[in-house]
């Protein structure tokens, strides 16, 4: 007699290739990734669906019976409001300005220093990215304290960036993540590219500019998302930088605006201000796809 062969489980899947033979457990199965996907979808857009429902509804509305506001969203004259009398454009304005401020600080100075790490090779790369890596480890907490001496009274010059977008876009260029992810991408680069463009007399900032950049796009689009989105959720950092009200961004004014505006304009407001980080996310999803897709294969 000949031993029986044990079922093949099949890639990526628990269930074994004989179950997957009989129709029910395929069904099953594909019923239950069904569900499972439609609940994640629910938990994602479900709060934002009822933001966008309550905010054309009346306060009354909303306080009353939270559900009716599926009923009769009619009320547009709340984002008029939102946009004119929050003064909403503004803070709005405040928080691009420091996102794309971050953006930048953050790609050059994470871009230069994986460059460092990654493509040049100097015998004390192990140390430095040994070093940066360690400070993941710090709660950002504890850096607050002389992070806001640094800032308040810059060394060397005793210059104040309080209530200064260099106050904000400085510190983000700080960012051990953004070093990470780069020059684990850039070490993945084929060597041969690099050393054919310096036989052509290239030099190391052509090469990180012409050769190194272009061929990174998915991962600086992923690293310029996540740095993005970071800056324009922050609220302490600003809020203890930024004491100015005029340039404070959405983030640190909600608050405050939450304490002299009525419900249903303020739920408007807060759909605005969600509004550009889902957006960009939906611009950027194909390149963010694409890097986490590339990052999570790479092995060293």
């Amino acid at each position: 007699m000949t031993a029986a062969r044990a079922p093949q489980v099949a890639a990526g899947s628990f269930v074994g290739s004989r179950d997957l033979a009989s129709w029910r457990v395929r069904s099953g199965l594909r019923g239950s990734q069904v569900l499972v996907a439609a609940a994640i979808v629910v938990a994602g857009l479900g709060p934002l669906v009822w933001l966008a429902l309550a905010s054309l509804s009346t306060t009354q509305d909303v306080l009353r019976n939270p559900m009716r506001v599926w009923t009769d969203p009619t009320h547009w004259e709340n984002y008029r409001a939102a946009l004119s009398g929050v003064g909403l454009p503004r803070y709005l304005l405040n928080s691009l300005v420091i996102g794309l401020g971050t953006v930048a600080v953050t790609l050059v100075v994470a871009a230069t220093a994986a460059y460092v790490i990654a493509v040049l090779r100097p015998r004390w790369a192990g140390l430095l990215s040994g070093a940066i890596v360690a400070t993941l480890f710090l709660p950002a907490v504890v850096l607050l304290v002389p992070l806001y001496l640094t800032v308040s009274h810059l060394p060397g010059t005793g210059a104040s960036l309080l209530n200064s977008f260099w106050g904000v876009w400085l510190p983000a260029g700080a960012n051990a993540f953004g070093v990470l992810i780069l020059s684990t991408s850039f070490r993945t680069l084929p060597r041969e590219i690099l050393e054919a463009a310096r036989l052509d007399g290239a030099g190391n900032l052509r090469i990180l500019l012409q050769v190194v950049l272009p061929l990174s796009r998915p991962i600086l689009g992923v690293t310029t998302l996540l740095a993005f989105i970071g800056s324009w959720k922050d609220f302490l950092w600003p809020y203890l930088v930024l004491t100015d009200p005029a340039l404070q961004p959405v983030s640190v004014a909600l608050p405050h605006v939450q304490k002299s505006t009525e419900l249903s304009v303020f739920l408007a407001t807060l759909l605005l201000a969600s509004l550009v980080p889902v957006a960009l996310f939906l611009v950027f999803s194909r390149q963010v796809l694409s890097g986490v897709a590339a990052s999570s294969a790479i092995k060293d």
